[in-house]
C-alpha cells in the first residue's frame, strides 16, 4: 500500500507540472465530476480582500473570487493556465510565480489565504510562517485539506477507496492541526456538503492585536471542534 501511495503521488507531482494540461480532466475523472464545486466551496470562507490563494493551479476559484484575489504558484505550467482561464474571464492575472515557504509579499499585506487540497509543504514551518507573516491581524487562514466522498454508487465507491490511498481522504492527522495552532491560529474545523461529498476545511484566525501587546480572538473563530 505505501509504494502505490508513493507511486501515485510520484504521478500526481508530474501531471501537477510537466502534464498539467491533463490536470482538469484527471481532476474531474478521479472526483467523479465532483473537484471544481470541492474548490469552489472555499469561496463562502472568504470574508476579507485582498485573498492570496497558494497553489492556485489552473486558476478556477481565482475567477471564482474575482479581481481583488492574487494567486501563488511555483509551477510555471499551472501560471500559463490560470493566466489564460483568468483573461478569458475578463480578469487582469494577478500571479506570482513564489513557494508557499518565500513569499514575495510585504507583512499584513492580506485579508484572507487560501489553499486548496495542497501538498504537505503548505504545512511545512516556514510556510506556517510565511502565512501568519503575510496575513493582517483579524485575517483567515482557509485550507480545503480534504474530501469523503459519501455516496455508495459504485463509481463513487471507487473514487473514495482512490482518494484514500493517495492521502486526500480519512482522518486528519494531528500534524496537520498543531504547527497552525502552535503559531497562533484560532483554529475550527468545518464540515462542507457538496454534491455528493463532504469537504473538510479548516479555517485558522490571526488574533487581532490589543493594547500590551496581549491579543484576542476573532468573535468568528473558535477552538478546533466539528461542526
Amino acid at each position: 500500500m505505501r509504494l502505490l501511495r508513493a507511486g501515485l503521488r510520484l504521478f500526481f507531482l508530474h501531471f501537477y507540472t510537466s502534464l498539467a494540461w491533463t490536470y482538469d480532466a484527471i481532476a474531474y475523472l478521479v472526483s467523479v465530476g465532483q473537484w471544481n464545486a470541492w474548490v469552489l466551496s472555499a469561496r463562502e470562507a472568504v470574508t476579507s480582500f485582498p485573498v492570496l490563494e497558494i497553489g492556485h493551479g489552473p486558476g478556477h476559484l481565482l475567477v471564482g473570487l474575482g479581481p481583488r484575489a492574487v494567486g501563488a504558484d511555483a509551477s510555471r505550467q499551472m501560471s500559463r493556465i490560470a493566466q489564460r482561464r483568468l483573461r478569458r474571464a475578463g480578469i487582469q492575472p494577478r500571479l506570482v510565480r513564489a513557494r508557499s515557504q518565500e513569499l514575495p509579499f510585504r507583512s499584513a499585506s492580506f485579508g484572507c489565504l487560501v489553499s486548496t487540497f495542497s501538498a504537505e509543504y503548505i504545512l511545512e514551518p516556514a510556510s506556517i510562517q510565511e502565512a501568519w507573516r503575510v496575513l493582517r491581524a483579524g485575517a483567515r487562514l482557509v485550507i480545503v485539506a480534504m474530501a469523503e466522498i459519501r455516496s455508495r454508487r459504485p463509481i463513487d465507491r471507487l473514487a473514495s477507496w482512490l482518494f484514500r490511498v493517495t492521502g486526500q481522504s480519512g482522518e486528519i492527522p494531528s500534524e496537520w492541526i498543531e504547527p497552525l495552532v502552535q503559531i497562533g491560529f484560532d483554529l475550527r474545523r468545518l464540515d462542507v456538503p457538496v454534491l455528493r461529498s463532504n469537504v473538510v476545511q479548516f479555517i485558522g484566525t490571526k488574533p487581532l492585536a490589543v493594547a500590551g501587546g496581549a491579543t484576542k480572538s476573532n468573535p468568528e473563530a473558535g477552538d478546533l471542534k466539528g461542526d
